[in-house]
């Protein structure tokens, strides 16, 4: 007689097969290997496209007004025609943020200065600033953000100006998730207020929005503004139509992580004006760049940033008018930025 031994751990089923418990039968697989082997077996739409990711498709929209602004910011930062300019950021022990600027037109030798101060509290997601001008305008501005709920963001602005004794309010309200962002003015006026809104949806790159104000003493549409683009992350388009009457667009391109490029086209219906604007950001190093931009009216800026120290910025700045070199007209400009 032959006696058969089957492990404890051993059962057997119909089908005459033996089924076996992880613990009997072989070792048992690392933690690791065994995401790997899950990662492996995933089917391609669980993981990003190449070039994409997770946070490109969660991605919250810009604001209406900054629709296009990669563009703008390579024509307009970096210059200073025709201004002698200074800035000076600080911050106190107990985390009041002040910021002053100041600038003196080379032309008609005015010189224009504005204080700012900035407290934040964080904890009740509160913010206060205080700002004041060389026009002897005072103005006051309580932010309270992701508060009442997340993404929504309340602000309450005021302006008094005491030599003429003119007041102003506002409300803004704005709010901000994923595919969507909106936001609504109230402009407070003795006359009547006058609302503005406006809201950018995105969806996988693609932007569309809308701006309009409604002027309450009027009775009339101020402004009616509608907007299309694609953004990624090196690409940027934008078009604009404002009021049925002005056409506008701009493209963004980042070329490598030195070079940015960009260009403006706009005109109006009706009329053959037309401007059309060139320009670029060369990154020479960590601490220098040089910026260049050409319009159709053959005026030609070039503009030099270098970082003296850390918190030291100088910005150099030349503006030439090409269809008039040897008459004058031209304009330099001279900027320093002090931050600590």
């Amino acid at each position: 007689m032959v006696l058969l031994c089957i492990p404890e751990t051993a059962r057997q089923i119909p089908s005459g097969r033996f089924r076996h418990s992880k613990e009997t039968w072989g070792p048992r697989l690392a933690p690791d290997v065994m995401k790997t082997r899950r990662a492996a077996s995933a089917s391609p739409s669980d993981h990003p496209r190449a070039g994409e990711s997770r946070e490109t498709e969660m991605a919250i929209p810009p604001a209406y007004a900054d629709l296009g602004k990669s563009a703008r910011d390579i024509f307009n930062k970096g210059y200073g025609f025709g201004l002698v300019k200074l800035d000076v950021k600080t911050k106190s022990v107990n985390g009041v943020e002040f910021k002053t600027s100041g600038s003196s037109n080379m032309d008609t030798s005015k010189v224009i200065g504005n204080l700012e101060t900035k407290y934040k509290w964080d904890e009740y997601g509160l913010t206060f600033t205080e700002k004041w001008n060389t026009d002897n305008t005072l103005g006051t501005e309580i932010t309270v953000e992701d508060q009442i709920t997340k993404g929504l963001k309340l602000t309450f602005d005021t302006t008094f100006s005491p030599n003429t004794g003119k007041k102003s309010g506002k409300v803004k309200t704005a709010y901000k998730c994923e595919h969507v962002n909106v936001g609504c003015d109230v402009d407070f006026d003795f006359a009547g207020p006058s609302i503005s809104a406006a809201g950018v949806l995105g969806y996988e790159g693609w932007l569309a929005g809308y701006q309009m104000t409604f002027d309450t003493a009027k009775s009339r549409m101020k402004h009616n503004n509608f907007a299309v683009g694609y953004k990624t992350r090196d690409f940027q388009l934008h078009t604009n139509v404002n009021d049925g009457a002005e056409f506008g667009g701009s493209i963004y391109q980042k070329v490598s992580d030195k070079l940015e490029t960009a260009v403006n086209l706009a005109w109006m219906a009706g009329s053959n004006s037309t401007r059309f604007g060139i320009a670029a950001k060369y990154q020479l190093d960590s601490y220098a760049s040089i910026s260049a931009k050409v319009n159709n009216s053959s005026l030609v800026g070039v503009g030099y940033t270098q970082t003296l120290r850390p918190g030291v910025k100088l910005t150099l700045s030349a503006l030439v008018d090409g269809k008039c070199i040897n008459s004058g007209g031209h304009k330099l400009g001279l900027g320093l930025e002090l931050e600590a």
